[in-house]
């Protein structure tokens, strides 16, 4: 039975008729798009009783879907080999682009929003120049289909996994591999760099989840916590906590700062194929092949960050700290799930806030042109305007031929205003990045505060200790 802090499912929505493969929040979390085998891509909206929105366009599976950072463009990709990008607002265009010569498994925004990248089964990452509309390089050092691909959050690196069981980190400058993880047993069916891009995880088809850190080329931690393969993994945004979505029908919920599993969740019945915390971290969702959405409330992060630093304070300095031994193991080591866990199986037992299949707008696009020449045809660039070619000069063939696309749709306040679009993508990237440098300077402030307190009491406690035994010895004597 799940407790206040516990995670709790909200609701799940119903509207796709086949296995959901990949799902991401919008980045003001009032809206979630989903992707699914039945080749289409959906748009919910998490505000009660609103209508949720169907794009059809893609002829075959729509394997990967995110938001770009400002959350007005909507990316997919399919096994069509093709890669749409999403205008959703009421004029409802699309840009479609042929970008591999193979199904496309992955498809990922670097955090400013200027690079795009993709990874296919032809064996290579492409990054693309979103701002100037145009390919720039590829990436070819696995020897398999490469099945996800991810920028690190400051984009100087991407890392990359493939079925020739090797996870690779890529130089985003000298467009060259860096380093280069290799596994005996198990192929990695996605990996994700935590917040901070020292770390990457891995989920694996060995029904393994691994942590490494890249600035020491390591495995932190080793956890077989679940009973069958691995599909998709997602970092908290405090990064202290990490969430699985496995083909044994459940997800699992990881502490990593104590190095455990503190949570089983069951909902889905069949494999759950994704996850995905927003970007508050104060709601997930998953995805699985009963084709159902759920939308879970975290909960279990609601303490303030002065109370984790007070309790990862008393844990790191009176506690047995097992987790201490993660930090730079001298070998690596498993995690196992056998204790101290909370198992929480809601069985959609949920308050209706939103019916589950709330009214579904069917948004149909067909090809209104193809160019098979170097013209630049402009369809909306931030929110306006985007450019519908993408050369790949590498192919040098007619394959690279985009279509513009148009859908009917109504209009709803929930989607990006215009004065948003507006807003410069370096100065909100700038911003946000010294919001960000400046919690982790108060943060690492309090800390050492902290520290230097319990120092000073511990010095304060040995002296004491020091005279009473100083005492002793001179009463015997």
């Amino acid at each position: 039975m799940a407790s206040a802090p516990d995670p709790v499912l909200e609701r799940y929505f119903k509207g796709h008729k086949a296995a959901i493969t990949s799902v991401d929040f919008s980045p003001n979390g009032k809206q979630l798009a989903t992707a699914s085998w039945d080749t289409f891509l959906m748009l919910w909206n998490c505000k009660p009783q609103a209508r949720a929105f169907r794009y059809v366009g893609h002829k075959d599976v729509v394997t990967s879907v995110q938001f770009s950072p400002l959350g007005n463009l909507l990316a997919s990709a399919s096994r069509d080999r093709t890669i749409r990008l999403w205008i959703p607002d009421k004029r409802g265009k699309s840009s479609e682009f042929k970008a591999h010569t193979a199904p496309v498994r992955s498809i990922d925004f670097s955090a400013d929003g200027q690079f795009l990248a993709t990874a296919s089964e032809d064996k290579s990452i492409k990054v693309w120049n979103m701002y100037r509309q145009r390919f720039l390089y590829s990436l070819y050092r696995h020897t398999h289909w490469v099945r996800c691909a991810k920028f690190s959050p400051d984009g100087r690196l991407i890392v990359s996994c493939s079925e020739d069981k090797t996870i690779k980190i890529w130089d985003t400058t000298n467009k060259q591999c860096v380093n280069n993880f290799s596994d005996s047993v198990g192929f990695a069916n996605f990996v994700g760099f935590n917040p901070t891009g020292t770390c990457i995880a891995s989920a694996g088809s060995d029904h393994t989840v691994k942590i490494w850190d890249i600035r020491v080329n390591k495995l932190l931690q080793h956890y077989q916590v679940h009973s069958g393969g691995v599909n998709c993994v997602s970092f908290h945004p405090s990064g202290n906590y990490l969430i699985t979505a496995s083909s044994d029908g459940t997800l699992k919920i990881l502490d990593l700062l104590e190095g455990r599993l503190i949570y089983t969740l069951q909902g889905h019945t069949g494999p759950v194929f994704t996850v995905s915390f927003s970007k508050g971290g104060d709601l997930f969702s998953s995805g699985g092949a009963d084709a159902q959405v759920l939308l879970w409330r975290t909960n279990f992060d609601g303490l303030n960050c002065k109370d984790i630093i007070k309790r990862n304070l008393k844990r790191l300095h009176f506690d047995s700290s097992p987790h201490l031994v993660d930090i730079y193991p001298r070998t690596p080591h498993p995690h196992e799930g056998k204790i101290e866990t909370v198992e929480i199986n809601p069985k959609l037992e949920v308050i209706d806030l939103q019916t589950s299949s709330p009214p579904v707008m069917d948004i149909l696009s067909f090809d209104s042109t193809t160019t098979t020449d170097t013209t630049v045809r402009t369809l909306a660039d931030k929110g306006e305007e985007i450019n519908s070619y993408f050369l790949n000069p590498s192919l040098l063939s007619s394959e690279c031929s985009p279509t513009t696309s148009k859908k009917k749709t109504e209009d709803t306040s929930d989607f990006p205003s215009e004065s948003q679009r507006s807003i410069p993508l370096a100065v909100t990237d700038a911003l946000e990045h010294i919001m960000e440098q400046l919690s982790v300077l108060t943060q690492t402030v309090s800390i050492l505060e902290q520290r230097l307190t319990l120092t000073e009491d511990k010095l304060k406690d040995c002296l004491e200790n020091q005279h009473r035994l100083f005492n002793a010895l001179q009463q015997k004597s």
